[in-house]
């Protein structure tokens, strides 16, 4: 038997935390709403949103299909409770960008460095953002919600820009895209703790090292290579 166990996150009615399903032998598995997701997360990284049934989320967590059904009307409900987290992180993310103030170029170095630790911290669900096609309702939405961010981040780039304290020769809206694609590249291969990883037909690097790099070096890295590469050029 499965059992939902409760947590303080947003989503799943409360009855499923009582909701019980047959599984294999031994002690039924506890699912926190937050565990829950995470493994609903997995299924549509490793099988592909579309390709994922709800009949697939039920033999991987063990509970039926009628449990799922009974607390969420589908799985594009599931889909949006995960994109939804990642969008929330980032949008803080900027928003505490903005809070800390201080010189353009300095608000723009901490919104690189926070965009990338929520990308770490949050790796499933990131990765699961960026693979949505806008197919569906939710996916639409989701989009809109990414490119408001995009936008952001472009703004503190003009910002930093207009007031000499990065290059200004290179559109801001170029910038912020080549920015993001650095940082949205880290879940192609970033795999802690993990030998191999990644969708069927992904090449990933043989260096199982640099999968599992510190949280903190790879921050840094990022960090380094945007500001460095953004630097007012010399006259």
């Amino acid at each position: 038997m499965s059992t939902v166990v409760p947590d303080d996150r947003p989503g799943v009615d409360d009855a499923a935390l009582t909701s019980t399903a047959r599984a294999g032998r031994g002690r039924p598995a506890r699912y926190t709403r937050e565990g829950l997701l995470e493994l609903v997360v997995g299924v549509f990284n490793d099988r592909g949103y579309e390709a994922a049934s709800m009949e697939d989320l039920a033999k991987a967590s063990g509970l039926t299909k009628s449990t799922f059904y009974h607390h969420v009307s589908g799985k594009e409900e599931l889909l949006g409770m995960a994109v939804n987290r990642a969008l929330d992180a980032l949008s803080t993310a900027l928003d505490e960008t903005a809070d800390g103030g201080g010189r353009k170029a300095a608000q723009l170095e901490r919104a690189i460095r926070r965009t990338t630790e929520v990308l770490l911290a949050e790796l499933p669900y990131v990765t699961l953002l960026l693979r949505v096609r806008g197919n569906t309702d939710v996916e639409r939405a989701a989009l809109t919600r990414r490119r408001a961010i995009d936008a952001r981040l472009a703004a503190l780039v003009e910002a930093a820009a207009a007031a000499g304290e990065i290059r200004a020769d290179i559109d801001p809206r170029l910038v912020s895209r080549l920015l993001f694609g650095m940082v949205n590249s880290i879940t192609e291969w970033y795999r802690p703790d993990r030998r191999t990883a990644g969708r069927e037909g992904t090449v990933l690097p043989k260096d199982t090292a640099l999968q599992n790099t510190p949280r903190q070096d790879t921050v840094d890295a990022v960090v380094s290579l945007a500001m460095q590469g953004l630097h007012p050029l010399r006259q």
